[in-house]
């Protein structure tokens, strides 16, 4: 039905997006450079090898493939990272989306879902967090994310560019038919360290115990990533002709902490998963739960299969299967 272009394709959320693209009829084309993505999850379309900071090899396979719409996912997303490092983030993540967005303009496109993430709120004043919530990020990270939220705002009103910034929370789990799943390295989030852990009865270092918590450590709202996917889908229908903006949130409005997700995946997988208590990590609000009332509204999007229990059973599969 139509041409995507998905930068950041071969990566974790990127290449459920394009399994889900395929599913509905489309053709997504993969544009990564490969350094934290993977060419074999690359499976539902052509492979384009390029960086989002290279404007003549973007203006190469836009003009190559002539796209109807992106979805741009290409970014560095590991926040303690962006501490060390926030210059890299700010290169990486604005200035490659500027590109971007100039590579589009130049090509007549006129229509982009963003992946963006529920860090442009730092700490929250209000629990769940609606999209009103004041932006205010404590990580390089999630200022990068704000910071192009801001730019499609402009582009908006300069080059009539039609956006949905997608604030994800926290994705987890894979790809039920265990063909493409999570696969980091480092690996940052807690479910896959979590597994990996009772796979290999490794210790788990859990970052922090003593956040203002009902048991001290984080509490965060989890999504699965074929949720996130189907999300991306029903963005894409609801764009259209109209210079503007949309934010939604993702998540699915109930949060569990650490400790909680280590014992779900106890019971998951009947393994005991042995942990160490490590210092708290720069960067790491307390609590992060969504307000999901206007993806709900404005997408029809209900999430599926993000209850805990399935969403640890398919990282689990994935897992072992590997």
């Amino acid at each position: 039905m139509a041409t995507i272009l998905v930068t950041g394709g071969a990566g974790y959320v990127g290449s459920h997006a394009c399994k889900a693209l395929a599913a509905a009829g489309h053709t997504p084309v993969t544009y990564d450079n490969l350094i934290r993505g993977h060419d074999t999850a690359v499976k539902w379309g052509p492979l384009e090898v390029g960086d989002i900071l290279d404007s003549e090899r973007l203006s190469q396979v836009i003009e190559k493939h002539d796209p109807d719409a992106v979805m741009h996912f290409a970014a560095l997303a590991l926040v303690s990272e962006s501490v060390e490092n926030p210059e890299l983030y700010l290169r990486n993540n604005v200035e490659g989306s500027r590109n971007l967005l100039d590579a589009m303009k130049s090509a007549g496109i006129r229509k982009l879902v963003f992946s963006s993430t529920c860090a442009i709120y730092g700490i929250p004043e209000e629990i769940p967090i609606p999209e009103s919530e004041p932006t205010k990020p404590i990580s390089p990270y999630g200022e990068s994310k704000l910071l192009v939220e801001n730019m499609l705002a402009e582009r908006a009103a300069s080059d009539g560019l039609s956006s949905f910034a997608l604030r994800y929370f926290n994705a987890a789990g894979a790809d039920p038919d265990c063909e493409i799943g999570e696969d980091h390295d480092p690996e940052p989030h807690l479910v896959p360290n979590v597994l990996a852990a009772a796979m290999d009865g490794s210790r788990l270092t859990v970052h922090g115990n003593t956040y203002p918590t009902k048991d001290g450590t984080c509490v965060r709202d989890y999504v699965h990533v074929n949720d996130l996917a189907a999300a991306h889908i029903l963005a894409l229908s609801a764009l259209d002709e109209n210079a503007k903006t949309q934010f939604a949130n993702l998540g699915t409005g109930s949060g569990f902490s650490v400790m909680q997700v280590i014992k779900a995946a106890e019971n998951v997988t009947g393994k005991t998963i042995h942990f160490d208590i490590g210092p708290a990590r720069l960067g790491d609000p307390p609590t992060l739960i969504a307000n999901g009332a206007y993806a709900r509204e404005a997408l029809g999007w209900e999430p599926k299969r993000s209850d805990l229990n399935t969403l640890i059973a398919d990282a689990w599969r994935w897992t072992k299967a590997r």
